[in-house]
């Protein structure tokens, strides 16, 4: 058996997504409460009255949107939100926990919403009925035996501070340091586990899967990232000297890529682009300092040295402990022209690998794409890893109260195999928290039909249904992975 014997196998959510209760106790508003749902093959859009006060809508996505300017975001009686209400964890989590526990789960990955602590992100005291509610879910948490890892910021800015400051603003550092610190201060006793921003790299991802995306943009997304950066660096810091036995993570979205042949314009387009979307952030938290390819990015879009150098030895001191991603699915890079492209709806990451099959959403499955990563992210960085995201979107079925979900199973039974091989290879991996433990909200089409619970939710896209959980079949399957710490995958 090669998991160590205190490996973390748990589960992973986000605020936004799973906890509902939008406008509860105090809670201000994020910009996924101004969201409607999507598909695949619609958009998700914000909602709004412009100045003249007419109804207006935008489209979105988690890593970007047009936001207008001189508006009102607003909530349409005809439209349906579903982050408003997730699956309701707010008034659940004592039920969903006790599910946890029974599955055997000795961690549990959640975020804080920012604006349930501070409801516009500027005032000066936090609300305690926020602080209250996360206190609760710490302590049952503690009691079930499952230690929390906690995301401060995942995709939930408090919509204020989207819409009237932003991270272009270093104003942002501050605020954003003010929460966490709060959290951090308020928590000490319950939680060791924390990583400062979900998926930090994702902020660049636009400008990797949309064609011609605006190169001012793009500009603007590496000021908003050193911004993050610095925010980080300053929040782990401040870990570092006042609660030494926390351990501070990064979260990288995994992007992880190939030559889609063996022209070597695609493989060295295919370096660039791991450099250019993963190592960039990953050297700057885990490294503390700017990779060389950096300085060939900032001439490119005639960016200032001197901006993102000003803050080295912050940076330095903020590296972190542990080294988390995400990993779904690898894609291929090309610079030969008409190849057939993977994603689907209003999302594509690049060319199809003919080897690999593909999900109902266009996602490559590959877990030998994971091996890979693991042991690049072993030799680069000798930190810890946790794989704090992964998973099968697909579409369930409930019968008779059950659900058979063989698919999810074989694509656990492969990507453990492969994280049990990265382990044989080296590789220091110490947790791995699948994505939607429980079915949420898909944060890129806002369906609940993309579903990658091993936890069913009777909930669906209109938000109709009783929000009963019902175990699938593979809840039994990684409750025994779990119980023999995975010698049976």
């Amino acid at each position: 058996m090669n998991f160590p014997k205190d490996f973390y196998w748990g589960g992973a959510t986000a605020a936004n997504q799973y906890e509902g209760g939008w406008n509860l106790d105090g809670r201000g508003p994020a910009l996924t409460d101004f969201t409607t749902g999507g598909s695949a093959q619609t958009n998700r859009y914000l909602t709004y009255f412009d100045k003249n006060g007419d109804p207006k809508k935008v489209r979105t996505s988690i890593v970007s949107s047009d936001i207008p300017m001189d508006v009102t975001f607003a909530v349409f009686e005809d439209e349906h939100y579903p982050n408003h209400m997730g699956v309701d964890f707010y008034h659940r989590y004592k039920e969903d926990i006790a599910l946890f526990k029974e599955m055997g789960m000795n961690m549990f990955r959640m975020s804080i919403s920012w604006s349930r602590i501070y409801p516009l992100g500027i005032e000066e005291a936090p609300n305690e009925e926020g602080l209250a509610f996360y206190r609760n879910v710490f302590e049952e948490l503690k009691r079930n035996g499952i230690e929390p890892l906690v995301t401060i910021s995942h995709y939930d800015d408090p919509a204020y501070i989207a819409t009237k400051i932003g991270w272009e603003d270093p104003k942002t550092i501050d605020l954003y340091f003010k929460f966490a610190k709060t959290v951090m201060d308020e928590y000490c006793d319950l939680v060791k586990y924390w990583l400062t921003f979900n998926e930090i790299n994702s902020m660049l991802m636009l400008s990797a899967f949309v064609p011609n995306y605006p190169e001012e943009k793009t500009r603007l997304s590496y000021i908003q990232l050193h911004n993050k950066f610095v925010a980080s660096a300053k929040t782990v810091k401040y870990a570092h000297e006042t609660y030494p036995e926390f351990v501070m993570g990064c979260m990288i979205a995994g992007l992880v890529n190939y030559p889609l042949t063996c022209d070597p314009k695609d493989i060295l387009a295919a370096q660039e682009k791991m450099q250019n979307y993963f190592w960039y952030c990953g050297d700057v938290q885990s490294r503390g300092k700017y990779p060389s390819c950096s300085k060939k990015i900032w001439a490119q879009y005639g960016l200032d040295p001197e901006f993102f150098n000003k803050d080295a030895q912050l940076l330095k001191e903020g590296k972190v402990d542990v080294f988390t991603f995400s990993y779904y699915n690898t894609t291929c890079v090309t610079t030969h022209k008409d190849v057939a492209k993977d994603g689907a709806g209003n999302l594509s990451m690049g060319a199809k690998n003919p080897y690999i099959h593909y999900s109902d959403w266009g996602w490559g499955v590959d877990a030998d794409g994971l091996r890979y990563i693991l042991n690049e992210i072993e030799d680069r960085y000798s930190l810890p890893i946790m794989i704090v995201e992964n998973g099968l979107g697909a579409y369930d079925v409930l019968e008779d109260e059950q659900v058979h979900d063989p698919y999810r199973i074989e694509y656990f039974k492969c990507h453990i195999k492969a994280m049990d091989d990265a382990i044989q290879d080296g590789v220091n991996l110490i947790g791995y928290t699948p994505w939607g433990i429980v079915d949420l909200v898909s944060a890129s089409t806002g369906e609940m039909a993309k579903r990658y619970g091993v936890i069913y939710v009777d909930l669906d896209d209109e938000g109709k249904g009783t929000l009963k959980r019902y175990k699938k079949d593979s809840f039994d399957y990684y409750a025994n992975v779990i119980r023999t710490n995975g010698k049976e995958y």
